[in-house]
């Protein structure tokens, strides 16, 4: 089954994430492929993930293709005006990728070319309405295509902002935009989890809650000062300072599996999407570990 295919059919489905390396030896990224083919029924490629120049999103879903594995092109806002987003698409739809996730894309102060000019000529919602315009035929000013794409459009959303409400308004435009399926931002809290599945399943998309492992009580700790949207729990982080420095790692690989069998028995959410950052060879240990594989 496809990507989409899955979704429809009740599927848990199960993503990850690669990160195209930044130069051209992509040894270690096909090697990541392998890793992950015939066990995730999509990978999404990230597209100059924090704003760091890498190879471009693009190639890399064309060579997880030709490898066997179906890709999830990640497109931010950021870099590219209108007109370039919509050839990048088309071009894409001609390798044969027809899954898209729409992004504004971190700010350029993020990422290590702080003097770049950031562009974001349009943002996450009027990317999806693009993609729908060109999935009909229609460039973004209504002009004829001589054909139309074959995208699965996706969005991003972050259910654990505080306050939540922007997001969940940001949420309903983009499913009015034409978003078919949701992969949130890394979620730490199940029961919070749960009140914002309670919104989501009033509208018509497929939801798949995002993974970040936990390394360390430092990494949770982290998290909570410096990313906006994400709270990991204190029992979590005492639970990390309870295995100490040598199994701290092995510890949020079993929390991060827990987590997920739990969102699969009570049928919280259509899947999951792991954002393993660097330890893409850890994704079949947390699904074996789920009950996934």
């Amino acid at each position: 089954m496809t990507f989409k295919e899955a979704l429809e059919s009740g599927k848990f489905v199960v993503t990850a994430e690669i990160g195209p390396p930044k130069g051209t030896d992509i040894s270690e990224t096909i090697h990541h492929m392998e890793l992950l083919k015939g066990k995730v029924d999509a990978v999404n490629v990230t597209d100059n993930q924090s704003a760091v120049m890498r190879v471009n999103s693009l190639s890399i879903c064309k060579i997880a293709l030709d490898h066997g594995l179906e890709p999830i092109l990640q497109m931010t806002c950021r870099d590219r005006n209108r007109i370039a987003l919509q050839s990048d698409l088309l071009g894409a739809n001609v390798l044969g990728i027809h899954n898209v996730l729409c992004m504004t894309g971190d700010h350029v102060s993020a990422g290590d070319h702080k003097g770049a000019k950031p562009v974001y000529d349009i943002e996450s919602v009027q990317l999806l309405k693009i993609v729908d315009a060109l999935n009909n035929g229609r460039d973004m000013m209504g002009n004829e295509l001589k054909g139309a794409t074959n995208f699965f459009q996706g969005a991003v959303v972050t259910p654990e902002a505080n306050p939540v409400e922007p997001q969940l308004i940001k949420f309903e435009k983009k499913v009015k935009a034409g978003a078919r399926f949701f992969q949130t931002q890394a979620i730490y809290d199940i029961e919070k989890f749960k009140e914002f599945m309670g919104f989501a399943r009033r509208f018509p998309v497929k939801v798949l809650a995002g993974f970040v492992v936990l390394k360390s009580a430092g990494m949770a700790n982290f998290l909570n000062k410096f990313v906006p949207g994400i709270k990991v729990p204190q029992e979590l982080i005492d639970e990390l300072k309870a295995a100490g420095k040598e199994k701290a790692l092995d510890t949020g690989l079993n929390i991060t599996a827990r987590h997920i069998r739990q969102l699969k028995e009570e049928k919280i959410c259509d899947g999951v999407h792991i954002m393993a950052i660097g330890m893409e060879d850890k994704v079949p240990i947390i699904m074996e570990r789920a009950g996934l594989l």
